[in-house]
């Protein structure tokens, strides 16, 4: 997220995308927040949606998953 603050959030998106394919990140909660964040940050909701979805998904901290609900639902407002 920090690349997404001096770079811009479509070069923090590239970075992701440059390692989507590793396995291991398909069940790595922070993947799929980081992305959902980035995504959103574009203007690219339904893709956003999906990528906190899937973040819920694989919280285990209620906190967290609250929060993450929290920021789907402001997806669909905007």
């Amino acid at each position: 997220m920090a690349h997404a603050e001096t770079e811009g959030p479509a070069a923090a998106l590239a970075m992701l995308d440059a390692i989507a394919s590793d396995p291991r990140l398909s069940g790595y909660q922070p993947y799929w927040a980081a992305r959902g964040h980035l995504l959103a940050a574009l203007g690219h909701n339904g893709l956003a949606h999906e990528a906190f979805t899937l973040a819920i998904g694989l919280s285990e901290d209620n906190a967290v998953r609250q929060y993450l609900h929290r920021r789907r639902a402001g997806l669909v407002q905007a």
